[in-house]
């Protein structure tokens, strides 16, 4: 009975869905977090007549006979669009007002890409992710600083003690990707280019279409939980439904096993 197929596929697409909305929804106050958004598609048709059959010598069948064989999984992607922003007034926050990531180096030398600007001074004055990991270009604050200021185009100055006029100790650069959808999720808000994302192209914040940076805000999550709970009851709903087809197809299943009796 193709029914309990068809619907089992079902029940799986729907949990993948809850999952993919539970996800959106326990990271909804994560800075840079992009929400996910699971993709389906219907999966083959078993023909048993097909359209544009002959029925007589000047007929055909209009639509012929196709039957569904349920549902799959076929992407889930993430939907990379602007958060709303959070005045923090740290001076190491940052946020980026359009497309671009921040670069993180990381412990193995490789280099990873995050909307997250939650930063920090190392040790040594190193500008640094909440993991230690060092920001590209390396932006050293000396520690005498007293002042940072970072421009809408990535520039760093600071105020050191004893000097009236602010010095340049470096700039920030910002990439893109040709398809931001495409990156790997390593977790801890960072990803890894792939080669469905291209290659990062690196520029100047505010230039070339890429964003500015705002100092002492943060971009927050863009899970709108509206959206998610409406989601997670369509999902929830759905399975039960699913559900149902599966009881429906077993109770038609007993009729015909109690036929002989």
């Amino acid at each position: 009975m193709r029914a309990l197929y068809s619907a089992a596929t079902g029940m799986v697409a729907q949990q993948l869905q809850i999952d993919t909305t539970s996800n959106n929804i326990a990271n909804v106050n994560t800075v840079g977090y992009k929400k996910q958004r699971a993709d389906f598609a219907d999966l083959m048709y078993q023909t048993m007549e097909y359209a544009g059959t002959a029925t007589s010598s000047t007929t055909m069948s209009p639509t012929g006979v196709e039957v569904g064989l349920g549902v799959r999984p076929t992407a889930i992607g993430r939907i990379f669009t602007q958060g709303n922003f959070k005045e923090t007034g740290n001076n190491l926050d940052m946020a980026i007002t359009g497309d671009g990531f921040f670069q993180i180096q990381m412990p193995d030398g490789t280099i990873s890409y995050t909307r997250n600007g939650v930063f920090k001074k190392d040790n040594e004055g190193n500008l640094v992710n909440s993991d230690g990991y060092r920001v590209l270009p390396e932006i050293v604050i000396p520690q005498d600083a007293t002042q940072i200021s970072v421009g809408h185009d990535g520039i760093v100055s600071v105020l050191q003690a004893g000097q009236t006029e602010a010095a340049q100790i470096g700039q920030l650069e910002i990439v893109n990707f040709i398809n931001p959808a495409g990156l790997h999720g390593l977790g801890d808000n960072l990803y890894k280019n792939t080669s469905a994302s291209g290659d990062p192209i690196p520029g100047t914040p505010g230039l070339n279409g890429l964003g500015q940076i705002r100092q002492g805000f943060l971009e927050m999550s863009n899970v709108q939980l509206v959206e998610e709970m409406t989601d997670l009851i369509t999902g929830q709903r759905a399975y039960e439904a699913n559900s149902k087809a599966i009881q429906t197809a077993d109770s038609m299943l007993q009729t015909v096993n109690g036929l002989k009796r």
